[in-house]
């Protein structure tokens, strides 16, 4: 799995850092990408990427504020105009349908594939085979929404060399005990599954949390996860003041990785305020809380592997 910052800024753009948009890669678990937010000119952003819109199958909105939806419109036109048929679901809260629908409707953009819109409550907003998505009610100055994505356990791999040392044979005897299943041999031997295929691994798990005050319910949501992507619109030491804009402070941001046992935090919903010669300084305050700090910046790239947290691009 691998995340990509397309936005990192709070309320504006600015000459360093665009408005909220978050991708996670999936292209080995499921051939596609899912964006968390779409704030203005996030299609722009994706120019200078390897990313693909056909190839964006979710859309994740925490909440109805400009910068975080305003990219949106434009990202669906461009979908289809790039020859995007695969149909697309967007998450948001009541509203985000009759948002997208009317602009739609009164720019007369046509989409040559269907948009699946689903107005989300507390609980589990999408499960499959692979994955689940949950929902909770941040702190915020209108409803906004915090996701936990949790990859399901991995299938067993397949110890292969010692499977065709136990005399199976090339062949679907090999998908069977890969798949759990124990198989019998012509000549009679039982081969089990669990001698000749390795424990299964977790799946990764991010919380990635939209605007909000420090709360109980961006903790609940990060419990023991991965990553937690957390906003740090403000700095140490101006709680009072963050406080009525419904936003946290870096180490507001840390005590929630703290409290919720995550392995790393990602940090990002940067004040236009704080240069990127700041960014250190910022690490530095929540660093004082937590261990594993990243203040994130636009295009930057990561990979968790092994349950460590790695920088890909420069």
């Amino acid at each position: 799995m691998e995340l990509q910052f397309l936005g990192t800024g709070a309320g504006m753009p600015s000459k360093q850092r665009n408005t909220s948009a978050l991708v996670v890669k999936l292209m080995q678990e499921r051939g596609t990408f899912w964006l968390f937010d779409c704030g203005e000119a996030t299609q722009h952003q994706m120019l200078h990427t390897s990313l693909k819109p056909r190839k964006l199958e979710k859309i994740f909105i925490t909440h109805m504020h400009g910068d975080h939806i305003y990219g949106l419109p434009g990202l669906l036109g461009s979908r289809s105009f790039l020859d995007g048929k695969e149909p697309l679901t967007i998450y948001g809260p009541t509203g985000i349908q009759e948002w997208i629908l009317t602009t739609l409707r009164l720019s007369k953009t046509y989409l040559q594939y269907k948009v699946n819109f689903v107005e989300i409550t507390e609980g589990i907003i999408f499960e499959d085979e692979q994955f689940t998505v949950e929902a909770k009610l941040l702190h915020h100055v209108i409803p906004c929404f915090g996701f936990r994505v949790s990859q399901k356990p991995l299938p067993p791999q397949l110890l292969i060399e010692k499977a065709l040392q136990s005399g199976v044979p090339k062949g679907p005897l090999l998908a069977q005990l890969k798949n759990g299943q124990d198989v019998i041999l012509e000549n009679g031997q039982t081969v089990f599954s669990h001698d000749v295929t390795a424990k299964a691994e977790d799946g990764f798990s991010l919380a990635i949390l939209g605007d909000t005050r420090f709360c109980q319910a961006s903790i609940d949501l990060s419990q023991n996860v991965d990553i937690v992507i957390h906003e740090a619109t403000f700095d140490a030491g101006t709680e009072e003041l963050a406080k009525p804009y419904g936003h946290s402070t870096i180490t507001q941001a840390a005590q929630v990785a703290k409290e919720s046992g995550a392995k790393h935090l990602i940090v990002q919903h940067i004040s236009a305020r704080f240069l990127p010669s700041h960014a250190e300084e910022l690490r530095k305050q929540g660093l004082s809380v937590f261990p594993s700090i990243t203040v994130a910046e636009d295009f930057a790239e990561f990979e968790l592997k092994h349950n460590e947290l790695n920088r890909i691009n420069s």
